[in-house]
Parts: C-alpha cells; sequence; structure tokens
C-alpha cells in the first residue's frame, strides 16, 4: 500500500515505515503530524484518485529530526563586466518516519494490526539512531604520544690480545 501525498508544498510517494526529508514543519521533534492532502492511494492494485484529493484519507507519520540540507551555491557573473557575486544557503529539513496510510474511516489502530510489530517500539529505535548519528562519541582523552621503544644498548666490545 502506498499513497502520493502533498507535504509542505511538495508530493512525495509514502509507504508505511519510510523516511522523508520534507521542508521544514512547524513541530516539534517527537511529535505526530497527519498530513490531508492525500491525492493517491493504492491498495494492492486498487487505485483511488482524488479529485484534487482522496476524500477523507490521511497520512499519519512522526517527526525524527530538524536538521540542514546540503549546502547550494549561487554564483553569478557577468564576463568582461568585472561583476562577480557569490552567495549560498542551506536548507532546512524534517526528517519524518511514515506510520500509516489511512482511507476514509480507518484509524492507526487498524494499520498497527497489520504488522505485528508495533511501530511505537520501531520509532524509538529510528529516534535513538537519529540521536545517535547527532552526537558522535567523544574521542579518548587527546591521542597518548606512541611510547618509545627502549635503546639497544650496545654490545661490550672485546680486548684485543
Amino acid at each position: 500500500m502506498y499513497a502520493i501525498v502533498e507535504i509542505a508544498g511538495q508530493q512525495f510517494k509514502v509507504s508505511r515505515g519510510t523516511k522523508v526529508y520534507v521542508n521544514r514543519l512547524d513541530a516539534s521533534e517527537g511529535s505526530k503530524v497527519e498530513f490531508d492532502k492525500v491525492l493517491l492511494i493504492d491498495t494492492d492494485g486498487k487505485v483511488q484518485i482524488g479529485t484534487p484529493s482522496v476524500d477523507g484519507a490521511k497520512v499519519a507519520a512522526t517527526v525524527l529530526a530538524h536538521l540542514k540540507g546540503d549546502k547550494v551555491i549561487v554564483f553569478k557573473k557577468k564576463r568582461r563586466k568585472g561583476y562577480q557575486k557569490s552567495n549560498g544557503h542551506r536548507q532546512q529539513l524534517s526528517q519524518i518516519l511514515i506510520q500509516g496510510v489511512l482511507a476514509k474511516g480507518e484509524t492507526l489502530k487498524d494499520e498497527v494490526a497489520y504488522e505485528k510489530k508495533a511501530p511505537k517500539a520501531k520509532v524509538v529505535e529510528v529516534v535513538e539512531e537519529v540521536k545517535a548519528k547527532k552526537a558522535p562519541a567523544k574521542k579518548a582523552a587527546a591521542a597518548a604520544p606512541a611510547k618509545k621503544a627502549p635503546a639497544k644498548k650496545a654490545a661490550p666490545k672485546k680486548a684485543a690480545k
């Protein structure tokens, strides 16, 4: 089962358990959000197309983290005029985990019964994984200098007879 949903002005193909990077949402990390603008739902080959959206359909998700995208550099130049301008930015993103695609009249509990493992446990694992990536383990105290091997003693010279 998958759906095409509009999130923060962009369209995404989502299904249960997928992670999606979307434009920054006004929700705190770990909070649950629902998106009502579902454009298409495919349930095992049975397709529902909305005009413009499917009535009563929702996509439930959890916000995992807020982060920045890759740096984008904007460089402008007019040749032979001495004009050069460099500018850039980093897009503000939110990482979300899709909990389920809900058709009209369905609740998230109906969707949970579909999968044996409870989604809360999965969300907790993913959130912990994201936090572990954000805060890397501190390196051991300043790297200890390598120990020098003791110098070999010169063998005593034999007296000449």
